[in-house]
């Protein structure tokens, strides 16, 4: 695999004339001084931290509203949804308004791993839980059916998220 020189733009030159002030403000306005990612929204990371929102509010809702056969297990179903929703919201937020450049003491790429990690389990668990306790009461049978399906979101973002944290940097390591 050939690596060509790439180009990075700055707005300081090392030589030659200097470039005109409004071409080399309107440049870094653009990309570093805006307050949100506009790109995040639509990029395939943020589609999936969106549909595992939903899922969870969703699984949450029905479990909610339906009634209970056993307390203890919808109870620990709702807890758990509710921490996972708030960690991938507060994940979101991070990526959406760049929190990750200024808070460089934290490895959020690390971070984000293990929260999947440990959010899927548990909320594998809570799903099955909650589907064995269900006794055919559409409610339940669509929360537990939702926590599956947001569990399954949350294994790709494992997976895309070892990719980032882990290949990448071994592979950053021999080039």
């Amino acid at each position: 695999m050939s690596h060509g020189a790439r180009v990075i733009r700055t707005g300081v030159s090392s030589g030659g004339p200097a470039a005109p002030q409004a071409a080399a403000t309107s440049s870094s306005v653009g990309s570093d001084a805006e307050l949100t990612d506009g790109a995040y929204f639509r990029s395939c990371a943020g589609m999936l931290k969106v549909a595992q929102m939903i899922s969870l509010l969703v699984a949450f809702i029905s479990v909610n509203n339906s009634p209970w056969t056993d307390y203890s297990a919808y109870s620990y179903f709702q807890i758990v949804t509710m921490c996972d929703l708030v960690m991938i919201l507060f994940f979101y937020i991070i990526h959406i308004f760049r929190i990750y450049r200024i808070l460089t003491c934290v490895s959020w790429p690390l971070a984000e791993f293990l929260h999947y990690l440990i959010g899927t389990i548990l909320l594998l668990i809570a799903s099955i839980v909650a589907a064995s306790k269900s006794y055919n009461l559409t409610g339940l049978v669509a929360g537990a059916t939702f926590g599956f399906l947001a569990t399954i979101l949350c294994v790709l973002s494992i997976w895309s998220s070892y990719k980032v944290s882990c290949i990448t940097q071994s592979t950053s390591k021999y080039h």
